[in-house]
């Protein structure tokens, strides 16, 4: 065999290899999702929600300034603090605007106690909070993130004119060049998007020109998360699926009649997993 052949063969085999440090972030990675900290209601969801599969594909690596934006229930923070923490990275929850003064009382209490429940240093490090929303101050200093995740929260962002707009320029701002925003959406594909988050679901070319307007390069996108079963012609919207499970219109009681078996088999929804970049 010619000897530069050979050394090809031996440089490939060996880029296939996991160096000690890649290995020592799998297993913290690992680590975290399989934590007993966290609650069993979010590990019910892993199977629909596959989040070390999720956070691979996205890039989290150790040391990293993350930036989550409206965590929600906190089914990400449950593993990126504890992750942030056990790596010497920094996890930042982007949350209800503070300094918004038509923020409403439930927005407020909602953030108080999101942050009590992150409050615990010895399993989550120091959780850093910073407020978000259509009017908010800067994310952080520009160039100071190295990941921004977002899930499920685009089409929240389409109804009022220029919100999404300002939001995915403050995602860019905020990150490094080559900093990664990773996104996990509801998906209209191949349902009709009748309007840009009509019943919780976007077309994917929408979310990612909303993300190119701002700068951003479309990455890669991942089928991780996708769910055949869903028709995305429900009732309720998205909202009929689990977790939500949403049995009556927005704003009425519950139904005791609806049937909830045939969302309930679907699971939850079908959704788009994309990774984009802030040009170097």
């Amino acid at each position: 065999m010619p000897a530069r052949r050979h050394l090809l063969i031996l440089a490939a085999a060996a880029a296939l290899v996991p160096t000690a440090g890649a290995l020592a972030a799998d297993a913290a990675l690992k680590a975290a999702v399989a934590s007993p900290d966290r609650t069993p209601a979010s590990v019910a969801r892993d199977g629909a929600r596959h989040p070390y599969e999720s956070l691979a594909f996205w890039g989290l690596k150790p040391g990293q300034t993350v930036i989550e934006v409206s965590p929600g229930g906190g089914y990400w923070t449950e593993i990126l603090a504890p992750y942030a923490k056990a790596t010497k990275g920094t996890y930042v929850a982007g949350v209800a605007d503070l300094a918004n003064p038509k923020l409403s009382e439930g927005a407020r209490k909602g953030r108080a106690a999101f942050e009590a429940r992150f409050a615990d240093e010895a399993k989550y490090g120091k959780v850093k909070f910073v407020d978000f929303g259509p009017v908010a101050a800067p994310l952080g200093a520009p160039g100071s993130a190295d990941l921004v995740l977002t899930a499920r929260n685009v089409h929240n962002w389409t109804g009022r004119p220029g919100e999404v707009d300002k939001i995915f320029a403050d995602f860019f701002a905020v990150l490094k060049p080559g900093g990664v925003l990773a996104i996990e959406e509801h998906r209209a594909e191949p349902a009709d998007e009748k309007s840009p988050g009509a019943g919780g679901y976007m077309a994917t070319s929408t979310v990612v020109a909303i993300a190119e307007k701002a700068g951003f390069k479309l990455d890669a996108k991942s089928e991780i998360n996708a769910n055949p079963k869903d028709t995305k012609d429900h009732p309720f919207g998205v909202w009929t699926l689990p977790p939500t499970r949403q049995s009556a219109p927005s704003g009425q009681p519950a139904d005791p009649n609806f049937d909830r078996a045939k969302y309930d088999a679907i699971g939850e929804s079908d959704r788009m997993t994309l990774r984009f970049k802030k040009p170097a």
